[in-house]
């Protein structure tokens, strides 16, 4: 939804970003082709390295998973808890910790 409001605001502020050196100009349709290309390689980069700390840190090593369970957990793992908590707002109570998570879950 968020997305949409930039799109349409977008236009209005052409020249004016801090962005790319306000190099992107033109309807808000073709601002995404006008980013410049190293930009999406570090986009790629960190998405990446975000994907595979979460995969080591849920999934068991594939190479130590029996050949019918593909995509075993972790024991230890909490599905969304991937330890990251800097401004400490994670419950200690386990209980609180559920009740959290499915509010986050259903957005509220």
């Amino acid at each position: 939804m968020l997305a949409v409001l930039g799109f349409l605001v977008g236009e209005k502020v052409e020249g004016s970003s801090f962005l790319f050196d306000a190099s992107i100009k033109g309807p808000a349709i073709t601002h995404l082709t006008q980013v410049p290309e190293g930009f999406w390689a570090i986009l790629l980069i960190t998405i990446g390295a975000a994907e595979q700390f979460r995969a080591e840190k849920g999934w068991v090593d594939p190479s130590e998973v029996p050949v019918d369970q593909p995509g075993l957990l972790k024991s230890d793992y909490v599905p969304g808890d991937i330890g990251f908590d800097p401004l400490g707002l994670k419950p200690e109570d386990p209980e609180e910790f559920m009740i959290m998570q499915t509010k986050e879950l259903q957005n509220g």
